[in-house]
């Protein structure tokens, strides 16, 4: 009977493998399946009839398949395993005497032998000898060192206590850097939570899906300012954790909102003010109502004084203002008497959104000093009254830098939306949509523009803070701007003129977009660059050869001719997908050693236009994701976006899909990449296995040698070699730890400090944690 029904399930298998991989080999993939199912089936078939060379043919199919195996993907332990897992567990179930005394004889003496197991033991323990050596190997890692101090005195940008945090990045530059170097390699193993505070605001039921905590605290004197994703702005004392006061912003709920958090917010100290004099020290709030609401940094009320009663409204100067389209989820920057801020506008709802203004306002009084609009980008001077900004323009959602001393602001601009459509768009436009601006501090005007994408179709926005540093070269010292992007390049220039000093080089890009439309004929890349290699059929997988095949099947039905891809009607893979090689976390840079660190993520996404008529109404209750169905309403088509995800839920790529890296910003020269993060949090059975997982959030760096980052999907907050990517030191957090860390000093005591809250996009655990380790 045994034997019966393991020809039933070999059969079954056969014609699950033939189906598919006939599919597969009429969309020219490989023909391996199809030749497996036969096998299968004539494995299947020798065993209804109890014939010993089933054995025989297994033993082929597994060798077959073991050689198939390494030729597409070498001794790669995490794509051996699902094309050859099940292959052995049925060989050796093959094996039993169960299986082989009815494939066997009986002597003329009437004893009963069973059929020869040699063929197929050889084969299978040939094949689990393969697998335990790729074990053993890490094909994907790159090991090496990055160089010691180069320049000592490094200029960090502003005036900022060494155990102090003003800004979103540390100083105006964004470099993540600490000067601070109590907790060092040698003793970073002894990190202990010294506390823990939870702010209350947490994810509700009626919240959008990426409701998040994305937030980085500031630390000012003795107190630290946190904002949480429903606008709360509260302060802790640094030593305790204790709350010293709390303010909501009763921002409300809007289900159109994309994103529902807060990255920061911003501290300026008035030096007019007599000290301890009401408003003389603020934090300037975000909300996601598109406000911007002033309050006492020593008692969290607000200073009526600016703007009206204490409050910014952002959406003056709007054409269109549908509400929960439009908000600031950064903090903005303070530099002399003025704030800087952007604006996130909602990614493919309609051709009829709020503009993408830079504005300047006066900090005192809000009173609008200059606006930049990148579709009307010559004249800065302020918006008159009954005019409009350009709808649509070109937004910055992410976090800016300056250099007060060059009187620059440097702006991350993202897409004009529609992103996936690029027909009508203006010479402006074209310009300076994803790109990098810097702007006059004083006027507005633009000093310089470098783009990272030309014509973008695929929502690749400059994502996170430029990180400005000074750069050592043969013929001198330069002033260097470090800007990551999503597509993995990482663009060294010249602050002063955007020229590059690392070099970029214009490369041929794939054709093809719809007929409305165009593709760039060239694209940028630098010389310093995260970018994966285009993704092939062999790089698909699956837990099993069964989903693995239907990636298979997916990946060859899409277009895929690698980075820039235009988008289909058909559909198309976007790799690196819209969630970026790196994001808003951006990188941390050493300004003494002159080198980065950042976090590389690969998940390949997918594009498909939908025709308007073929959209319906927009359901009851939907809520706004950049993730499904993206309607562009007033477009002639709506997108459907998301992971390029197999039968399963999880990736169609294989692993790893996220890294730690550490590069040299003199020479653009990657020291080491090793896999980050475990599948602890992403399978149902808590395994901690190293595959390199994906994350998003920002890496810390200290002049003690060390990296600190959270971000990865694991919920685990690890610090780092600097010199050589090794992680040293792990804590489990009680939330998805998708923010960036910051350190500071209390008294002769450094504290490493993470908010620990979750990611919805990502589906990490929620959260409110607050939590700070020190050394006993």
């Amino acid at each position: 009977m045994l034997i019966v029904l393991t020809a039933i399930v070999f059969a079954v298998i056969g014609l699950v493998l033939g189906a598919g991989g006939t599919r597969l080999l009429l969309l020219g993939g490989s023909p391996y399946y199809l030749i497996a199912g036969l096998g299968f089936l004539l494995t299947a078939f020798l065993l209804f009839r109890r014939r010993a060379w089933a054995l025989w043919i297994y033993a082929l199919i597994v060798l077959g398949s073991l050689a198939w195996a390494i030729w597409e993907v070498g001794f790669d332990w995490w794509q051996l395993g699902p094309r050859g897992g099940l292959i052995i567990l049925l060989g050796l179930w093959l094996l039993t005497p169960w299986i082989r005394r009815p494939l066997g004889f009986v002597s003329p003496t009437g004893e009963q032998y069973g059929a020869r197991a040699w063929p197929l033991a050889l084969a299978s323990l040939i094949s689990i000898g393969v697998a335990l050596f790729s074990m053993t190997q890490d094909p994907h890692d790159i090991r090496g060192d990055l160089p010691g101090e180069v320049a000592a005195n490094a200029n960090l940008g502003g005036n900022v206590p060494p155990g102090e945090w003003h800004q979103y990045g540390r100083t105006p530059f964004g470099q993540r850097y600490s000067p601070l170097d109590q907790i060092r390699p040698e003793n970073v193993s002894n990190l202990k939570v010294a506390w823990q505070y939870q702010t209350g605001d947490v994810k509700l039921p009626e919240d959008v899906s990426e409701t998040t905590y994305q937030v980085t605290p500031l630390k000012v004197k003795d107190t630290l300012y946190v904002c949480t994703p429903h606008n709360w702005a509260i302060a802790l004392d640094a030593a305790t954790g204790k709350e010293k006061w709390k303010y909501d912003s009763n921002s409300g709920m809007n289900p159109d909102r994309q994103h529902q958090t807060c990255r920061g917010v911003t501290y300026w100290a008035d030096t007019a003010a007599a000290a301890g004099s009401p408003c003389a020290e603020r934090v300037y709030l975000p909300t996601s109502d598109a406000r911007l609401i002033a309050l006492d940094a020593t008692n969290g009320e607000i200073c009526t004084g600016f703007a009206y009663n204490g409050v910014l409204h952002l959406e003056q100067g709007m054409k269109h203002n549908p509400a929960g389209y439009y908000y600031s989820t950064s903090p903005p920057v303070a530099v002399g008497d003025k704030l800087i801020i952007g604006g996130a506008v909602n990614d493919n709802y309609s051709t009829m959104e709020q503009s993408g203004v830079i504005r300047a306002f006066n900090i005192n009084t809000g009173a609008l000093v200059w606006n930049w609009d990148s579709g009307n980008p010559d004249v800065t001077t302020p918006l008159p009254a009954g005019q409009t900004y350009t709808t649509n323009s070109p937004n910055s959602w992410s976090v800016f830098s300056y250099d007060e001393g060059l009187g620059l602001v440097y702006i991350p601009m993202g897409n004009q939306v529609p992103d996936q459509l690029g027909m009508g768009r203006s010479e402006h436009v074209e310009k300076y949509s994803s790109s990098i601006v810097a702007l006059d501090i004083n006027t507005g005007a633009v000093r310089w523009v470098r783009q990272t994408v030309h014509h973008d179709l695929w929502d690749m926005d400059v994502p996170a803070q430029p990180a400005l540093l000074d750069i050592t070269k043969e013929d001198g010292t330069v002033p260097a701007l470090v800007g990551p992007t999503k597509q993995g390049d990482i663009y060294v220039l010249d602050r002063r003129n955007g020229e590059p000093i690392i070099p970029i080089e214009e490369v041929p890009a794939p054709g093809g977009a719809i007929p409305e439309d165009f593709a760039a004929p060239t694209q940028p890349v630098s010389g310093l660059t995260f970018m994966p290699p285009p993704l092939m059929e062999r790089d698909m997988w699956g837990i099993s050869m069964f989903d693995q095949m239907a990636c298979r099947i997916e990946f060859r039905s899409l277009k895929s001719e690698g980075r820039y891809t235009p988008p289909s009607l058909e559909g198309t893979i976007v790799y690196p997908g819209n969630f970026g090689t790196f994001n808003w976390g951006s990188v941390a840079v050493d300004p003494e050693r002159q080198v980065m660190f950042g976090m590389p993520t690969y998940l390949a996404f997918t594009s498909r236009l939908v025709p308007r008529d073929q959209i319906g109404p927009k359901g009851e209750g939907e809520k706004g994701s950049e993730q499904g169905l993206n309607r562009n309403e007033g477009a002639p088509y709506g997108v459907y976006m998301g992971p390029f995800l197999g039968p399963l839920g999880i990736p169609c790529q294989a692993p790893p899909w996220g890294y730690v890296a550490g590069a040299d910003l003199r020479t653009g020269k990657i020291a080491y990449k090793h896999k980050n993060g475990t599948v602890y949090d992403m399978t149902p059975l808590p395994l901690p296995l190293k595959v390199g997982v994906p994350g998003i959030g920002g890496p810390m760096i200290t002049k003690g040698g060390l990296a600190f980052l959270g971000a990865a999907v694991d919920n685990y907050f690890r610090a780092y070699d600097l010199t050589t990517g090794e992680q040293l030191w792990e804590a489990r957090l009680p939330a998805g730890g998708q923010s960036t860390p910051m350190t500071y000093t209390v008294g002769d005591k450094q504290y490493v400090l993470i908010v620990a809250g979750g990611h919805g996009s990502v589906g990490t655990k929620p959260g409110d944690y607050v939590i700070a380790y020190t050394l006993p």
